[in-house]
């Protein structure tokens, strides 16, 4: 499978129904909430966060399969931490990402005490199933050694979704599977369900939203390394001026050259001129051929200024990377690139683009308005095509 995996909402909550799921659902009474108090009634308008649903500790079904090192595992040979279980597609380029990165952040909001929280996945594609499946997630995403990401034979993997009221589907040869994260006591028991929600700007509030319920069941409740405001956070959106600092700069060509304005090491995105925005992240090096198609947009750059057609900025979505350094070391090793690269690294300019998978490609005309995008990689022709109709 090589398509973007999508998150199809009703499948979701027609599946957790039992569970009482909603986006919009308040904090139970479970404990580690009481942190959440004073921010709890912005968090609950809060459309791109999910504060849970209560699960009433019941038992948490056990799980016997192997991790990314095909070593067998169960979730039971885990009592005596807490688990933060998700189900994730191996292949994923939307969704799942958001739910990884906030699982480890939320496990290093609790400082020394994450060492009492174990990290789970349960590989939620059907057609992605191998122990090297698992491993290349893993490693893209930085994750080998930070978690166990579970898989199994198609009938095994098959068991554990329905006992956890996991749907998965194929169509058109994408996944759609329920973002589901499950919060575990110690004993065992089930305590809360989250759904992730697709929006690259919640994924630090989702993280303190777990941490924060996971604090509470943690002897001593320890308290989380920082907190934010959970309210919702606005997008930027192409119609205003957007400033950002650039990646590797020694690694990009000059902003004239497809680039964008701006301070030295920044990238400034904004209304003024017609431009062709490119947001992508380094995970997708498991999907795609990505040196390829970067390098490849040197072409679409260097065309760009002799056919006066939009310029180029290509944005990392930093927000779901392992680190900006990740990120500055995957494009020095690209070499010279001939338009400059931003990092998103709060993810406010991808909600504020409408960014629903990666990679997502946008064109925006003079005025800031969003003229044409495409979801995945296109030829070249193709590309210039759309921004000389649509530029």
């Amino acid at each position: 499978m090589t398509g973007p995996v999508k998150w199809l909402a009703g499948l979701a909550i027609a599946a957790l129904a039992v569970a009482g799921c909603s986006s919009a659902a308040a904090p139970g009474p479970a404990a580690g909430t009481s942190a959440l108090s004073s921010a709890s009634a912005a968090a609950e308008q809060n459309p791109n966060l999910d504060l849970g649903a209560p699960l009433g500790g019941k038992p948490a079904p056990d799980i016997k399969l192997v991790n990314q090192f095909g070593q067998p595992m169960s979730l039971s040979q885990f009592r005596g931490r807490v688990v933060l279980l998700g189900f994730e597609d191996s292949e994923c380029t939307n969704v799942c990402p958001l739910t990884t990165q906030s699982m480890v952040l939320a496990k290093e909001l609790l400082g020394p005490a994450g060492q009492s929280v174990q990290l789970l996945g349960v590989d939620a594609n059907p057609d992605a199933i191998k122990v090297s499946d698992v491993l290349e997630y893993s490693r893209v995403h930085g994750l080998v050694n930070q978690w166990d990401f579970l898989t199994g034979s198609a009938a095994q993997l098959k068991a554990v979704w329905q006992a956890y009221n996991i749907a998965v589907q194929i169509q058109s040869g994408q996944i759609d599977h329920t973002p589901a994260l499950y919060v575990i006591d110690q004993q065992g028991r089930e305590q809360k369900l989250y759904l992730t929600q697709m929006a690259y700007s919640s994924i630090t509030q989702s993280a303190q939203v777990l941490a924060t319920e996971i604090s509470g069941l943690l002897p001593g409740h320890p308290k989380l390394s920082s907190l934010g405001s959970l309210a919702t956070v606005p997008g930027q959106t192409p119609s205003a001026a957007v400033t950002l600092p650039a990646a590797a700069p020694a690694a990009s060509g000059p902003g004239g050259v497809g680039g964008a304005s701006g301070a030295p090491g920044t990238v400034t995105l904004g209304p003024g001129k017609a431009r062709l925005v490119v947001f992508f992240a380094t995970w997708l090096s498991e999907t795609s051929d990505l040196r390829t198609e970067l390098a490849g947009l040197n072409a679409y750059a260097r065309d760009a200024a002799s056919r006066h057609l939009p310029a180029l900025t290509a944005v990392d979505e930093a927000a779901t990377e392992a680190s900006d350094a990740t990120v500055n070391s995957y494009l020095h090793q690209l070499g010279p690139l001939s338009y400059q690269v931003a990092l998103d690294q709060t993810g406010r300019l991808a909600d504020g683009y409408g960014v629903q998978d990666q990679p997502w490609l946008v064109l925006v005309d003079a005025a800031g308005k969003i003229t044409w995008q495409h979801d995945g990689w296109v030829p070249l022709a193709t590309l210039e095509q759309a921004a000389a109709a649509h530029g």
